[in-house]
C-alpha cells in the first residue's frame, strides 16, 4: 500500500488523471440514475385469483380456496397465507419472508398453484402475480360537454395508447362506472313463448359464461348482466338463442326483450370546471424514471389535443415530477 501512495506522489500527472477519470464517472452515473420522489418499495406479497364463475361463496371456498391452501401451505417461503372467498372468485394472498427472493418465491408458487387438478371444471385459469406499488406521476383529466359513453370511449383511448409507448406501461381510467346491460323482459312476450323469467336468465348466463365477475339479478322483469370491461355490445346479447321451435327456428332474445347498454347504478362522476370529466392515470415502476414518463405523456397529449372533438379539453393535473429536482 506504502509503495503505491509513493508512486502517486512521484507521479502527480497519474493521480490528476486518475481523479479526472473518477469524478467524470460518476458524472457520468448521475446522468443515469432515476430520480424519484419517493424510493421505490417492494412489498414481498403474491397474489392468487382464480374465477369460479356463478359460484356461492360457501363454494368458492371448498371447491378453490381450500385446494389452494393445501397445496402451498408447506411452501417455505411463505410466513402467511390469507384466503378470501366471494362470489365467483377466490383470491389468496400471500406473504413472503424476507429472506427469500421474491422472484424465486412467485416461480415456486405458480408451480404448486398449476399442479392442481381438482379445481371444479368451470373455474378458470389462475392468475399469480406479484403485488407492486404502483407510483403516481401524473392525471390526465378529459372534460367537456360531452356524454358518460363518448368520456369513457376516449379516456379508453388514451390509455391505449399511452400504453403502447415505450417506457410507459401503468395507465389507469378512473372516476368513469362499470359497463351493464340491462335485459327487459315484459310479461307479455313470456307468456307469448310459454318461456318464464328463469329460463331467460338461463340462457344468457350459457352464452355469457365467459365474463369474470358477471352476475344476472333476475326479479321484477330485469336481468342485468355485468361485463366488467368486455367487448361485449347490447347487439351481441339480442342475438342469443333463448329457446329452440319444434319447426327449428330460433327464438332470440332481441324477440322478448329490450337490451339496453349502460352503466352500473351509482353516482361516481368527477366534474372540471362544472363540465362532466373522465382521468386517466399515469403510473411508473421501478425500473421507469418519473420525468420521462411526465415528458412522453405531454408529447402524447398534444398529439392527442389535435384528434378529439372541439367540445373536448385534455389538461394535466397533479404532475408528480415537478417535485423531482
Amino acid at each position: 500500500m506504502k509503495s503505491i501512495i509513493a508512486w502517486f506522489v512521484d507521479n502527480p500527472v497519474a493521480s490528476n488523471l486518475l481523479m479526472l477519470i473518477l469524478v467524470g464517472g460518476g458524472l457520468m452515473s448521475l446522468t443515469q440514475l432515476n430520480q424519484e420522489q419517493f424510493p421505490d418499495v417492494e412489498l414481498g406479497i403474491v397474489q392468487v385469483g382464480v374465477p369460479y364463475l356463478g359460484a356461492a361463496p360457501e363454494e368458492v371456498e371448498e371447491g378453490v380456496c381450500f385446494r389452494i391452501e393445501e397445496a402451498l401451505e408447506s411452501t417455505e417461503s411463505v410466513f402467511r397465507m390469507t384466503s378470501r372467498a366471494r362470489e365467483g372468485n377466490c383470491t389468496v394472498t400471500l406473504e413472503i419472508d424476507l429472506g427469500f427472493d421474491i422472484a424465486q418465491a412467485l416461480n415456486e408458487i405458480k408451480s404448486k398453484v398449476d399442479s392442481i387438478n381438482t379445481f371444479p371444471e368451470e373455474t378458470e385459469r389462475p392468475i399469480i402475480s406479484e403485488l407492486t406499488v404502483l407510483n403516481q406521476v401524473l392525471h390526465i383529466v378529459i372534460s367537456g360537454e360531452a356524454d358518460e359513453r363518448t368520456l369513457k370511449q376516449l379516456a379508453m383511448d388514451m390509455r391505449e395508447g399511452l400504453v403502447a409507448i415505450d417506457g410507459i406501461s401503468q395507465v389507469a381510467v378512473e372516476y368513469v362506472r362499470p359497463d351493464e346491460i340491462s335485459i327487459e323482459v315484459s310479461e307479455q312476450a313470456l307468456r307469448r313463448y310459454g318461456l318464464t323469467l328463469q329460463a331467460v336468465a338461463n340462457a344468457v348466463r350459457r352464452s355469457s359464461l365467459d365474463l369474470p365477475g358477471g352476475s344476472i339479478k333476475a326479479g321484477g322483469g330485469e336481468i342485468l348482466v355485468r361485463t366488467k370491461g368486455q367487448a361485449y355490445e347490447g347487439s351481441e346479447f339480442e342475438r342469443i338463442v333463448i329457446v329452440t321451435r319444434a319447426d327449428g327456428t330460433a327464438v332470440t332474445l332481441g324477440e322478448i326483450a329490450r337490451v339496453v347498454d349502460g352503466f352500473e347504478e351509482g353516482d361516481l362522476r368527477v366534474r372540471l370546471d362544472g363540465r362532466p370529466a373522465a382521468v386517466v392515470k399515469v403510473y411508473r415502476i421501478a425500473s421507469e424514471d418519473s420525468r420521462a414518463v411526465s415528458e412522453k405523456s405531454k408529447v402524447y397529449l398534444e398529439e392527442a389535443r389535435h384528434q378529439v372533438p372541439e367540445v373536448i379539453d385534455l389538461a394535466i393535473w397533479l404532475d408528480e415530477s415537478e417535485d423531482v429536482s
